[in-house]
């Protein structure tokens, strides 16, 4: 039996990954190490497939001997880390926490690993593996006619929370050229899909429509990114993890490259035909413009040539067929979204964001 350790497993897409491995590998104990901040909630966790083989530890990823006695006393073989700071507006009014959890906390992790795989020997090299979720938004920003990121564009990330998670990829590349850890690095598009922490794009727009709010957008909302499902996401995951080459890189991304607005004027039209008596129909109407946030990325875009040609992967869901299943996951799972709302500060935090750029939520 293999014995993982996820880090951020209660996060949005730690949680599906959890749920994804255990769901697929019955020979796998999973040991879930998280720090319950605002974004993660042990409701993410509930109805797990095969629960009695998830083991779930409460703390900090920059908690070094925590890390260490986790990876030793479980005899630990592959770490998959998830956990980060990921809201690029949360990164803008206060940097400390993205540098201390993306930067720190991927450092303490590494330094772990490298104490109990290479220096104690606690596996064989042959045996272990470390494996790093990025972002697409380490490259920076493209121009219309651009071609989409590859695994050998130059990194110029643009906010605090894509310099750190850059800084976090370069730190885990030394260590495997530098040291010898076994590791990869996968890079992501924008994921949507149940489990998703209001204050995201997607789920932020499916619950203000239908209490017919309004739906803020920055600036023009012709951003453009790529959006990946969530169930996609993961499955690429274990497809690097188990057959990629140590030492590489593979970006990942849905193939479903449209701008925030057509995005949001879709879910507007998906909810129209799932409340044809609703009040706010057309849902387009609740759309509102707001002033931009700074230093906003207008387009992203992923090559992902390498993880097809060499792993075979390829995303499963359109945006269409994902969006239908997310917001189909919302509206049926009301009580998560009451209780993720009641245990953090998303109403503050949306009331403060949102307001200084002239909107409402």
């Amino acid at each position: 039996m293999r014995h993982v350790l996820i880090t951020g497993g209660a996060g949005f897409i730690g949680s599906n990954f959890v749920r994804y491995l255990l769901g697929i590998e019955p020979d796998i104990q999973v040991f879930n190490l998280d720090a319950l901040t605002y974004a993660g909630s042990l409701e993410n966790l509930t109805e797990l497939p095969g629960p009695q083989r998830h083991t779930f530890v409460t703390g900090d990823i920059c908690d070094r001997t925590l890390v260490e006695d986790l990876i030793r006393k479980n005899r630990i073989d592959t770490i998959i880390h998830f956990a980060a700071e990921t809201h690029v507006d949360r990164s803008i009014v206060d940097p400390e926490p993205f540098v201390r959890t993306n930067v720190l906390g991927t450092y303490t992790l590494l330094e772990a690993a490298r104490q109990v795989w290479i220096s104690e020997k606690l596996n064989h090299l042959n045996k272990v593996h470390f494996h790093h979720i990025s972002t697409d938004e380490v490259f920076g920003s493209l121009g219309p006619e651009e071609p989409a990121f590859s695994e050998s564009t130059p990194y110029a990330p643009n906010s605090p929370y894509a310099a750190t998670k850059a800084a976090s990829d370069h730190l885990v590349r030394v260590y495997s050229h530098t040291y010898g850890l076994p590791a990869t690095i996968t890079n992501c598009s924008n994921n949507y899909g149940p489990y998703q922490f209001p204050e995201k794009l997607i789920p932020l727009m499916i619950l203000n429509a239908v209490d017919g709010k309004p739906l803020p957008v920055y600036g023009d909302g012709r951003q453009m990114r790529d959006w990946l499902f969530v169930e996609d996401h993961c499955e690429a995951i274990w497809h690097v993890i188990r057959h990629g080459n140590q030492g590489e890189t593979y970006n990942i991304g849905g193939n479903n490259q449209l701008t925030n607005l057509t995005v949001i004027e879709t879910i507007c039209d998906v909810l129209d035909e799932f409340f044809p008596n609703s009040p706010y129909i057309p849902h387009k109407s609740l759309i509102q413009f707001v002033a931009d946030r700074p230093g906003h990325d207008r387009r992203y875009a992923m090559d992902i040539t390498k993880i097809q040609r060499e792993l075979g992967w390829q995303p499963r869901q359109s945006l269409e067929s994902g969006l239908l299943k997310t917001v189909e996951w919302y509206l049926s799972h009301s009580d998560w979204v009451e209780t993720i709302r009641d245990q953090s500060d998303i109403q503050r935090w949306m009331k403060q964001n949102y307001e200084q750029r002239g909107g409402q939520v």
